[in-house]
């Protein structure tokens, strides 16, 4: 709206072409102003885009010397050491975060890990060689459809806790190498080796065998 229409009474001092004149000068005014904060708009919104980009080294498998961090809950993005483990479990479920740049591997859900620190005595000969202080990495993607693996519960076949994936039961044993259970599950989850220096827990090499589903998730 132009300022001409708040004016209606145009004043006895000025000839009655003015206020067109006037109108006229204010809408080019508006016309430059608007076109400048929509320019501006634009600018931020790119700059916003451009921000919230994944940085680069964010999908990327995890690497030897990662650290690995929570990825959920109160300390999402704190470093995980082993005294976080509870003897037993539940597992902690975990990123790897690149400790040069500080870029979280995020950017892949196939990066997440599950943590769990087990008793070595229970574990097969195998899983107990890679095993660092009772503290093992898997994939927590299964290896079934390709869902999340997220409970730690009573398996359906045995008086043991185990992971399970909620989409389809698959259960898995982590004091066996993650082998299968129960369930739809062709194979054992992938196996990260871990490092321990000083209670940080790092990775060690990269996932023995495959991340994810054999069927889309």
């Amino acid at each position: 709206m132009s300022r001409a229409s708040f004016n209606t009474t145009p004043s006895s001092s000025k000839s009655t072409a003015e206020p067109d004149v006037d109108a006229g000068a204010e809408q080019t005014r508006r016309t430059l102003l608007l076109g400048a904060l929509a320019t501006t708009a634009c600018l931020g919104c790119s700059t916003q885009a451009r921000a919230g980009e994944d940085p680069p080294g964010s999908d990327e498998r995890p690497q030897k010397g990662d650290l690995l961090v929570f990825s959920e809950g109160d300390q999402e993005g704190k470093l995980i050491t082993a005294a976080d483990l509870p003897a037993g479990g539940p597992p902690v479920h975990a990123w790897p975060k690149d400790p040069n740049t500080s870029v979280v591997r995020s950017a892949s859900r196939l990066n997440e890990i599950l943590i769990i620190r087990l008793d070595p005595a229970e574990l097969d000969e195998k899983t107990r060689a890679r095993a660092v202080d009772g503290i093992l990495a898997y994939s927590a993607i299964c290896s079934h459809a390709g869902c999340p693996v997220t409970a730690w519960v009573k398996s359906d076949v045995g008086d043991k806790d185990v992971f399970k994936c909620m989409c389809h039961n698959s259960e898995y044993d982590p004091r066996e190498g993650a082998q299968v259970v129960f369930g739809p599950a062709p194979r054992r989850l992938a196996a990260l080796p871990l490092a321990l220096a000083d209670g940080s827990l790092s990775v060690a090499g990269n996932f023995i065998g495959k991340v994810g589903g054999v069927q889309p998730g």
